[in-house]
C-alpha cells in the first residue's frame, strides 16, 4: 500500500531512512521533505531520481544538526529548564543563528521536464533477441513462437530505455522513458481496441509513476480504435500521437529531397524553387493539412479526392489563407500525375490502389504519409527512378543517450520527436489525438521544433533511411529515363540490397521489415512508428 501511495505522490514527507527500500519507480522526479540527510543518503536519493530534498535539519560549521541534537545544544547554551523554553525562544535563536532548512537538488538545479513514449515489437524476431528464447527459437517449431507471441501480448509494460541528454538551445532539458508493450502489430490488430487501450493505460500509469508529464503513442498503438482519444480521456497524464510532427517531418523531408535531387531549374537569388505538387486524399484529415502547407510552397497544387463538395470547400478555405495560391481540383490522380514534381498521398484507402506509379514522371518525389502506406514496397520497386519517402527523421538537440531504436545516435522518429518537443516547451496537454489533424498544430509543432533545436536528420523510405548515394542513384536513373532510355524495375534482391546499404543503425531493423513491410523498426525489432 505504501509503495502504491509513493508512486502516486508528488511530495513525500518521511524519515529519510524509511525511503531506503524504495527505488526509481517510487521516487523519480519527487520532492522529499525529511530531516538529517547525510551525504551518503543524498547520493542514494540522486540515483533514485529524486528531484529536490528539503532537509529540516540545518547545517552548522559543516555538520548537519538533527532535531534532538539541536534541541540539546539550545538547552545547554541557554541554561534553562527545557520546560521553560517557549516556542518563540526557539524561533528567536534559530533566526539569530540563520539556521535555515537546507534545499538540496541531488541531480543539480535545472529545469527538467519528463516524457514517456510507447513502443512495441514489430515481429517475432524481437523475442528471439531475449536470451532464454534465443536458444529455443533455433530448435522450436513455429507453433512455439506463435504461442509466445500471443502470450507476450498480455505481458505488463516495462521500461525499454531511459532517454537522457536532450537539451534545447533555450537551456531547457528533458528526459524520459521508452516504455514497451508486448503486442506485435498482428496481435494488436487481432484483438479488440479495448484490449490495446488497457495495455496503453497500464503504460500510462507506469509513466506517471516514473514522473512523466506527457506520453506519446507510437506505431500501431496510435492507429487502433479512435487513434488515442479514449486513451487520452482515461490516462492520468496528457497523450499525443505524434501525427502532427509526422506530417510536418514528411513534408520537410520531401522538400529537402526535391532540392537534393537537383532536377528542377535553379532559382535566381533568394527565390524559392518552383515545382508542381499533387495531394492525393486532399479532403482527409492529414491530406487537407498537406494541401494547406503545399499551397504556401508550391507553384501549383493539384488536390485529388472523390469528394467534390469537400474539395470545393477546401479550395475556398485555402484561398482565404493563401490568396495567390494556384489550386486545381480533380477526382482522379492519374489525370495530371505525369506533370508532378512532388506527390503527397494521404488517403485512408487501406490497401486500395490510389495512383498508377508507372505514370509518374521520372525523378518525382512521392511522400506517402498514409498509415497503412498507400504504396507498398512491391509498388515502389517498380520505379527505381522515383524517390518514395515514408517519413522524415529528426535530429534531437544535445548529447542524447538511449538504446538503439534503429536510427543513428541522437536521431528519432518524428512522432517521438513531437513528444519531446512538447516536453521541452512545457506543453503538457493532449496535443494530437484522434484521426483529425489540425493544420495549425502541424505548423505550430514545426516552429516549436526549430525553437528547440530540432533538425531534419534523415529521409526514410520503405526500406529505411536514404543515404546520399541512394538519392544520387535515383537522380541518375531519372536522368536516364528522361533521356528516353529504359530503366529496369528493381527486383526483390535489389530491394533487399538497398535495405542493407542503409545507415548502420538501420541494418538491425531489416529483419523486422520482412515480417511487417509497412512499418519501420524502432529498435532492432521494436518500433515507435512514424
Amino acid at each position: 500500500m505504501l509503495r502504491k501511495a509513493l508512486q502516486k505522490a508528488t511530495v513525500v514527507v518521511a524519515p529519510v531512512h524509511e525511503l531506503d527500500g524504495f527505488g526509481l519507480e517510487e521516487l523519480a522526479g519527487k520532492t522529499v521533505i525529511t530531516a538529517g540527510v547525510s551525504d551518503a543518503r543524498i547520493a542514494q536519493l540522486r540515483d533514485k531520481g529524486v528531484h529536490m530534498v528539503i532537509d529540516g535539519s540545518p547545517c552548522l560549521a559543516g555538520h548537519v544538526l538533527g532535531p534532538h541534537l539541536l534541541d540539546a545544544m539550545i538547552i545547554a547554551a541557554t541554561g534553562k529548564n527545557p520546560d521553560d523554553i517557549l516556542e518563540d525562544d526557539y524561533l528567536e535563536i534559530i533566526t539569530d543563528l540563520q539556521l535555515a532548512p537546507r534545499i538540496i537538488y541531488p541531480n543539480g538545479f535545472k529545469r527538467v521536464n519528463r516524457f514517456a513514449f510507447v513502443i512495441h515489437p514489430l515481429s517475432q524476431e524481437y523475442f528471439k533477441k531475449v536470451k532464454p528464447i534465443e536458444l529455443l527459437s533455433h530448435v522450436s517449431p513455429p507453433v512455439f513462437m506463435n504461442s509466445l507471441e500471443k502470450i507476450m501480448a498480455y505481458a505488463p509494460p516495462f521500461v525499454y530505455s531511459t532517454v537522457t541528454g536532450i537539451q534545447s538551445p533555450t537551456g531547457v532539458e528533458t528526459e524520459g522513458w521508452l516504455i514497451s508493450v508486448g503486442g506485435t502489430p498482428r496481435e494488436i490488430m487481432a484483438h479488440s481496441p479495448e484490449f490495446t487501450y488497457r495495455r496503453l493505460l497500464d503504460a500510462a500509469a507506469m509513466a506517471k509513476r516514473l514522473g512523466a508529464q506527457i506520453m506519446g503513442l507510437g506505431a500501431f498503438t496510435k492507429v487502433v480504435g479512435d487513434a488515442g482519444l479514449t486513451v487520452a480521456k482515461r490516462a492520468p497524464l496528457p497523450i499525443t500521437t505524434g501525427n502532427s510532427y509526422s506530417a510536418s517531418g514528411a513534408l520537410w523531408a520531401a522538400h529537402d529531397a526535391l532540392l537534393r535531387m537537383r532536377l528542377l531549374p535553379r532559382p535566381k537569388g533568394k527565390a524559392r524553387v518552383k515545382f508542381k505538387a499533387m495531394v492525393v486524399g486532399a479532403t482527409g484529415a492529414i491530406g487537407s493539412v498537406c494541401a494547406r502547407l503545399m499551397a504556401r510552397a508550391a507553384e501549383e497544387v493539384y488536390m485529388v479526392s472523390p469528394e467534390t463538395a469537400k474539395l470545393l470547400a477546401l479550395k475556398e478555405s485555402i484561398l482565404q489563407e493563401t490568396p495567390d495560391a494556384k489550386l486545381f481540383l480533380s477526382a482522379h490522380a492519374d489525370k495530371d500525375i505525369a506533370g508532378m514534381d512532388m506527390i503527397v498521398t494521404a488517403t485512408s484507402g487501406a490497401g486500395k490502389k490510389v495512383l498508377d506509379i508507372m505514370k509518374v514522371k521520372p525523378g518525382c518525389v512521392i511522400t506517402d504519409v498514409a498509415r497503412p502506406l498507400d504504396l507498398p514496397p512491391e509498388e515502389v520497386a517498380k520505379r527505381p527512378d522515383v524517390l518514395v519517402i515514408e517519413s522524415g527523421e529528426i535530429q534531437l538537440p544535445g548529447d542524447v543517450q538511449m538504446k538503439n531504436i534503429g536510427l543513428p545516435k541522437g536521431v528519432a522518429y518524428a512522432c517521438l520527436a513531437e513528444t519531446i518537443v512538447l516536453a521541452l516547451e512545457g506543453r503538457f496537454e493532449n496535443f494530437t489525438v484522434g484521426r483529425g489533424i489540425e493544420w495549425e498544430k502541424v505548423r505550430e509543432i514545426y516552429k516549436l521544433g526549430l525553437k528547440h533545436g530540432m533538425k531534419l536528420a534523415a529521409i526514410s523510405g520503405v526500406n529505411g533511411p536514404f543515404s546520399d548515394e541512394d538519392i544520387a542513384r535515383v537522380r541518375e536513373l531519372a536522368l536516364t529515363a528522361r533521356a528516353g532510355k529504359t530503366v529496369p524495375a528493381r527486383n526483390k534482391a535489389v530491394v533487399k540490397t538497398a535495405a542493407v546499404k542503409k545507415a548502420p543503425a538501420a541494418k538491425k531493423a531489416a529483419p523486422a521489415k520482412k515480417a511487417a513491410p509497412r512499418r519501420r523498426a524502432a529498435t532492432a525489432k521494436v518500433a515507435p512508428g512514424a
